[in-house]
């Protein structure tokens, strides 16, 4: 096994060990769950699939408000995306000067691959151990994750915009494309990575092991400006995705009692503010 497969390995089961600790330091007697294997399992399920069909059905729901955070947000990526073609070109010319045990690991972190074996590790030892959080923390993962993945696959063959390194633009498009080199918007190795590591993050109290969390989950993202695979906007728009679809499903998870935890998981709040001619969001933990 080579260092970076060591470094993943650790990580995920280092995550799972402090999640895992954290359920039952208020409880002073610890209730045994009778309830068969198989029928948490179904349930589990029950809740990712009502997690998904919420997802979906809040844009039917949006209010002003919603609205015009929507187009505060496609106001600030167009507003990015005109410096797009200078950011790609810097990254892509320092390339070289990064270690290759960091793109190796940002490359790992966003591939589905990883994903997927990572939370299966991680609702695995909730599901048998019957432990609620990790496997609350697995249905919130796969769910979001789900939520994501359809939009994000969606959204790169519907908008087709081309990817940097080559002879195209960041302003090059190209819609209802199957060719990969016109599907940058947004970037899934970003949605992959964010999503996880916003689901996690939610599980600490401790703003360290949220920085540390959120610190792993950009590597992915600036992995792939490095390798020219994306533009900033890119990351950008799909950060704002995971998050958005991260907040809203524990919400609903929370809303709904689906999972019995001895206090509501802690939210991004996030504001917009104004300053003189800037406009942008602040996010509180």
């Amino acid at each position: 096994m080579r260092l970076k497969n060591y470094i993943v390995f650790f990580i995920v089961f280092g995550t799972i060990f402090k999640i895992s600790a954290q359920q039952d330091v208020h409880k002073k007697v610890k209730i045994i769950d009778t309830t068969s294997i198989g029928k948490l399992a179904l349930y589990d399920l029950t809740q990712s699939i009502n997690s998904v069909g919420y997802s979906f059905s809040r844009p039917f729901h949006w209010q002003k408000k919603d609205l015009t955070t929507l187009g505060v947000i496609a106001f600030s990526a167009v507003s990015i995306s005109t410096i797009d073609d200078e950011v790609s070109a810097l990254f892509i010319k320092n390339e070289p000067h990064v270690p290759n045990l960091f793109q190796e690991v940002g490359t790992r972190f966003g591939s589905p691959q990883v994903y997927f074996i990572s939370n299966a590790a991680l609702y695995g030892i909730g599901l048998f151990t019957k432990n609620e959080k990790l496997r609350r923390t697995s249905v919130l993962i796969i769910s979001s994750s789900f939520t994501t993945g359809l939009i994000q696959s969606f959204s790169k063959t519907a908008i087709g915009r081309a990817r940097p390194g080559g002879e195209y633009k960041s302003n090059t498009f190209k819609f209802w494309s199957n060719e990969p080199k016109f599907h940058s918007l947004p970037s899934g190795h970003t949605v992959l990575s964010i999503t996880m590591a916003h689901a996690i993050a939610k599980q600490f109290n401790n703003t360290w092991s949220k920085v540390g969390v959120y610190t792993l989950g950009s590597i992915a993202p600036i992995s792939r400006l490095f390798a020219g695979a994306h533009w900033l906007t890119d990351i950008g728009v799909a950060t704002v995705l995971s998050i958005a679809v991260v907040d809203g499903v524990d919400k609903f998870l929370f809303k709904t009692k689906a999972y019995d935890l001895t206090k509501k998981q802690k939210t991004i709040s996030w504001n917009l503010t104004y300053s003189g001619n800037k406009i942008g969001f602040i996010g509180t933990f």
